[in-house]
């Protein structure tokens, strides 16, 4: 039997799904990070996709957004605009996967912003998962107990694993030389925003998620925007 969380709601990682995966977290990677005169940041999530709303895992795959994920990207350009961010200040990276660069393209282009690609902002792995409804992995695999889906992505067949996304999210800041935007998925800004306010692995679920949202990050400090 496997069961798969619904993941529809902006409360992805809350603790009742999460406790019983702390258990499986390997002490050597899941400590926290010194974050040091690490810059300002503002981390946005890609607007709304085709498989969000068909409750398909993207992984490193993708689908195209939708009219109200189209939305949200022009709204969170509006609301960085209204934070005073302009291309003279700000430096911009991205995730190479689709949906994120079409997001980049309805926030970012108003305002001249120019957008690097970063392969270390890309969602985590899930192997064969990708592309997948939950009724899809019951099927093909009930062999594998999922109890929550976080863990979907510790035990998807060939997937990445939180230890690597958890390592590039680390390099992505570490590059980082003065305020950025940060265009890039629901697992992996959430992992690169634990590792930003300096908190362990295991705070990761108190964080919150959603799209449409621009979270920023300023001397430890996390605000939704």
């Amino acid at each position: 039997f496997v069961h798969i969380e619904d993941v529809r709601s902006s409360n992805l990682l809350s603790p009742t799904i999460f406790h019983a995966y702390k258990a499986l977290l390997s002490p050597c990677w899941m400590g926290s990070y010194d974050v040091t005169g690490l810059p300002e940041i503002f981390v946005m999530r890609h607007g709304e996709t085709v498989w969000n709303l068909e409750e398909r895992w993207h992984g490193s795959l993708d689908s195209a957004l939708t009219e109200k994920g189209r939305a949200q990207a022009i709204e969170m350009g509006q609301k960085l605009a209204a934070a005073g961010v302009s291309s003279v200040s700000h430096a911009a990276l991205s995730s190479p996967q689709a949906r994120a660069l079409r997001t980049c393209d309805l926030a970012l282009a108003p305002m001249a912003i120019t957008v690097e690609v970063c392969d270390d902002l890309r969602e985590i792995g899930i192997g064969a998962w990708a592309g997948l409804t939950p009724d899809d992995m019951r099927a093909g695999w009930p062999a594998i107990e999922v109890e929550s889906w976080m863990d979907v992505y510790a035990n998807a067949p060939g997937g990445e694993g939180f230890e690597a996304l958890w390592d590039r999210a680390g390099r992505v800041l570490e590059r980082l030389s003065g305020t950025a935007i940060l265009v890039t998925h629901g697992i992996t800004s959430r992992v690169l925003r634990t590792r930003a306010m300096g908190l362990p692995f295991a705070d990761l679920a108190a964080l919150p998620g959603g799209q449409g949202v621009i979270h920023h990050i300023r001397d430890g400090v996390h605000r939704t925007i």
